[in-house]
């Protein structure tokens, strides 16, 4: 029963790949355009449909979780191995963006923090209050 969570997560990968070319066609660019994340959310909402009709049991859920534990992570690598070098590639500006939208980020990290501290303790707050 795992194979069959393995051939569901091989298919969403074929036709999340498949939209991504065809996407890429559509538009004149040479490549797949998204097809990793097309395969993801067709993964995201084929699973629970295929769950609530009784088709997708807990072993091949399992042979999901497997391929997510191992697969998804080395494709997102690959992914972004592939970006790095075109973007070394293409020149100084894409470096500079890269690194300029790093330091963004990087300052940005307290200001988020700090505002998703206040949401949060306001929720807790009101967790709190509830259970009293």
């Amino acid at each position: 029963m795992v194979i069959y969570g393995v051939m569901l997560l091989g298919l969403c990968m074929f036709v999340g790949t498949s939209i991504g070319l065809g996407l890429g066609a559509l538009l004149g660019i040479p490549g797949d355009i998204g097809g990793v994340g097309f395969a993801m959310l067709l993964l995201v909402f084929l699973s629970p449909w295929l769950k609530a009709k009784g088709w997708l049991p807990r072993a091949s859920e399992d042979g999901i979780m497997f391929w997510n534990a191992m697969y998804i992570p080395v494709v997102i690598a690959m992914a972004a191995t592939q970006n790095v070098a075109a973007a070394l590639s293409g020149g100084w500006i894409a470096f500079i963006a890269g690194i300029l939208s790093v330091v963004v980020c990087f300052v940005l990290i307290r200001p988020l923090a700090a505002m998703a501290g206040a949401a949060t303790s306001t929720f807790g707050d009101e967790l709190e209050a509830s259970k009293a």
